[in-house]
């Protein structure tokens, strides 16, 4: 494997695409009073999901009540009520682009008390109503202060996806996201399997903020040892001054080495490379999940529940 980098590198560059649908889709979401995770958290691969017409839905408003250090999400306190009409506007918006694949995310909301839980239902239900039940829907979810109580209320929605992000290695946590838990992040992608292994499970996570590389080598096994299915890989880059500093650019080699252990421990689907991040798809959902049936067979029977 080669050596990390201090100093940004080519292999750092976003396809330049989609710059008409950029516009487009960035002005018909601000004309309906919708929020992309893409826009707000600064992805380098928005242009590229744009001219795709796929986009990830943040919902219950664009200020967090956290401050983890590596986001571009502003952070604010007396934040506005859930908005009851946005759950319908992101179904219409969803039909008007003609998406078949549905990533709806969040800030995270700790103050309201299901943390937005039931505004992600709502969401789900005003989707279905509108594109059908056969729309593959993927949450994003914050970790609702490891409240099981709100998990269930999206578990039995029964997305096609719960993703929930372990963001960095455990060692990083006081420093990178010091109003989050590793063991509860841990404890919720595992609760999520264990009540209806038909959901998938997914988590992502940012290398380049000082980890070691059997520090990664371990959260991913951790991951897969609680039932996680898939997990996303990229490089961590700053987004603003005022977030934290790049500590190492990750040379692609180790990326592909990652995802060669990764795909030894069982992950039904891994992505690992720079410019990926957790809503970041090489290819669709439908051809990731071809294969479902066998892969849950197998599961079940190997981790015994279900």
């Amino acid at each position: 494997m080669r050596e990390v980098s201090v100093r940004k590198p080519n292999w750092l560059k976003a396809k330049r695409l989609g710059s008409a649908k950029t516009a487009y889709i960035s002005r018909i979401m601000a004309e309906n009073n919708l929020y992309t995770v893409c826009e707000s958290a600064k992805c380098p691969n928005r242009g590229e999901c744009f001219e795709k017409g796929r986009a990830v839905f943040l919902i219950l408003g664009n200020i967090c009540t956290r401050n983890c250090r590596f986001c571009a999400i502003k952070t604010g306190k007396n934040l506005l009520p859930p908005d009851p009409d946005e759950p319908k506007r992101v179904a219409e918006m969803s039909k008007k682009l003609g998406l078949k694949h549905i990533i709806i995310t969040s800030v995270t909301r700790d103050d309201l008390p299901d943390g937005g839980a039931a505004h992600f239902v709502n969401t789900i239900r005003e989707i279905r109503n509108s594109l059908g039940k056969d729309v593959l829907i993927e949450v994003l979810t914050p970790d609702f202060s490891g409240e099981k109580s709100s998990v269930d209320l999206i578990i039995k929605e029964k997305p096609t996806v719960f993703n929930h992000n372990l963001e960095t290695i455990k060692r990083l946590y006081s420093h990178i996201r010091p109003q989050a838990d590793y063991n509860r992040s841990l404890s919720i992608l595992r609760y999520v399997k264990e009540q209806n292994p038909e959901i998938l499970t997914k988590t992502g996570i940012m290398v380049g903020l000082g980890e070691k590389t059997y520090e990664v080598l371990d959260l991913i096994s951790e991951a897969r040892n609680n039932f996680v299915d898939i997990i996303t890989i990229g490089q961590y880059l700053q987004p603003d001054k005022n977030n934290c500093p790049v500590k190492d650019f990750i040379h692609p080699e180790v990326f592909d080495f990652y995802k060669s252990e990764a795909k030894k421990m069982g992950f039904m689907h891994i992505e690992s490379g720079p410019l990926i991040r957790s809503s970041y798809y090489t290819k669709s959902l439908d051809e990731i999940i071809k294969g479902l049936g066998s892969y849950l067979s197998s599961y079940q029977k190997q981790r015994k529940i279900g």
